[in-house]
């Protein structure tokens, strides 16, 4: 598929900061706090992940290249099984983005909570502070799509800083203290639950993996530049996050990880001072602010994309003067803000939680059909079938993982998406009765 040049506005690497940066993000700076408590379950849990996150990259690499579509996940399971999974796929994923950003966002904000305590002590305060984040990002999107990969670009360089920084500091510290680096801390059992729930949660981590599908219409040649970037990224994303994960988890004792609201700038400020904490609690909120970027770029394409294959009211299909989805934007950023004020009485750390596992439940779906699109689509692609096939069992464990409160809640929201299909197809029924001969 060749995309115009006034179009193909994200090139190879743009597309590798989008894949890169929308994956290691608000996960690495924030998910060691969550997983302290699992202990071993905690690391199994992120390598068990990490397969499944590959065979699900393998996936949307092969589908990438037969369909460089925009809408990624959408465009993918229409060509497999029609507009009704299309459309149930499309608002998995759209629900998981919008619903996933304000965690994201809260992510920005409990990084620089360690730069400015008031945001951490105050209520309501980093509700406030994520929603001035988001739509600022909103903005910036809205603005064209080669402002924000140029956004996506330089803070995807920047968030790398401190993890190379925690790789470089974890391996000076093997080789000095040897065994003597690694902190004291009490055995946690290991449990097939408490692993299914780690892998769930640290699957927020990979969000991400298909970023690059989605905007296909405007990556310039897309049907190589997305399976690349795909492939190369999610093995980038896997190196960074064991090793990084590995250092604050053996290196740092488990109740301060878990306590802390930035156990990176924590693991880094212990050995270089309260100071040297700052610093990288401000590359952490970097890091989080591209993340955060680039799902904003996606919660646009996405129903853009349904917009124009149909099976989304067509009002979403407008595009501003600068070639951007703005109304798709506003709309989206009008949920991103419900999903933060009716939980702005959470402390952080909960909320992240919280909200990420809901999102994660609701999109669940997408990476399912997927999986079940590329053996539909390419049947005699042998590694293709197998890795869809172990990317089906990762997903629907995942779904265990989660646990029936945020299953449920992922089920209501995609209940809520059946009145618009309903009412979409009719006027579409309506208005082909009305124009036949």
């Amino acid at each position: 598929m060749s995309t115009s040049p006034s179009r193909a506005a994200l090139g190879f690497w743009t597309c590798l900061a989008l894949v890169v940066g929308n994956m290691i993000g608000s996960g690495v700076y924030m998910l060691p706090a969550t997983l302290a408590p699992l202990g071993w379950n905690g690391m199994i849990g992120w390598i068990v992940t990490i397969g499944g996150a590959l065979c699900l990259a393998f996936v949307f690499a092969r589908l990438g290249a037969k369909l460089p579509l925009a809408g990624g996940p959408y465009a993918f399971t229409q060509a497999a099984f029609g507009p009704g999974i299309g459309f149930a796929v499309a608002w998995s994923y759209w629900v998981l983005i919008w619903a996933g950003n304000a965690a994201i966002a809260v992510a920005v904000v409990s990084a620089l909570s360690l730069i400015v305590p008031a945001l951490g002590s105050t209520p309501g305060l980093p509700a406030m502070a994520a929603l001035a984040v988001i739509w600022i990002l909103i903005a910036v999107n809205i603005r064209g799509v080669a402002l924000a990969g140029q956004v996506q670009f330089v803070t995807t360089l920047l968030k790398l800083v401190p993890l190379a920084g925690v790789i470089i500091l974890a391996a000076w510290l093997l080789l000095r203290d040897g065994g003597g680096a690694i902190a004291a801390s009490t055995p946690v059992p290991l449990g097939a639950s408490a692993i299914a729930g780690a892998a769930a949660i640290t699957f927020w981590g990979f969000l991400g993996v298909e970023s690059a599908t989605v905007p296909a219409d405007k990556v310039e040649n897309a049907a190589k530049v997305v399976p690349r970037v795909t492939l190369i990224g999610t093995v980038l994303t896997g190196v960074v996050y064991v090793l990084v994960s590995g250092a604050v988890m053996f290196m740092m004792p488990a109740a301060i990880t878990a306590a802390s609201p930035a156990p990176i700038a924590e693991f880094l400020g212990r050995s270089f001072g309260p100071r040297t904490a700052e610093i990288v609690a401000l590359f952490a909120a970097i890091s989080a602010f591209g993340t955060l970027n680039g799902f904003i770029l996606l919660q646009g394409e996405m129903p853009w994309a349904m917009a124009r294959g149909g099976v989304f009211p067509a009002w979403f299909g407008k595009e501003s003067r600068f070639g951007t989805p703005a109304r798709a934007h506003l709309v989206s950023g009008l949920l991103v803000t419900v999903v933060t004020l009716m939980n702005y009485a959470s402390s952080m750390g909960q909320l992240f939680q919280d909200i990420a596992s809901i999102s994660l439940a609701s999109g669940m779906l997408a990476y399912l059909a997927c999986a079940l699109a590329a053996i539909r689509l390419l049947p005699d692609d042998v590694p293709l079938k197998i890795a869809a096939a172990i990317a089906t069992v990762f997903v629907v464990w995942m779904v265990y993982g989660l646990g029936l409160k945020a299953d449920l809640w992922g089920l209501a929201l995609l209940l809520l998406g059946l009145p618009v299909y309903w009412s979409v197809r009719r006027g579409r029924v309506t208005s082909s009765a009305a124009t036949a001969p």
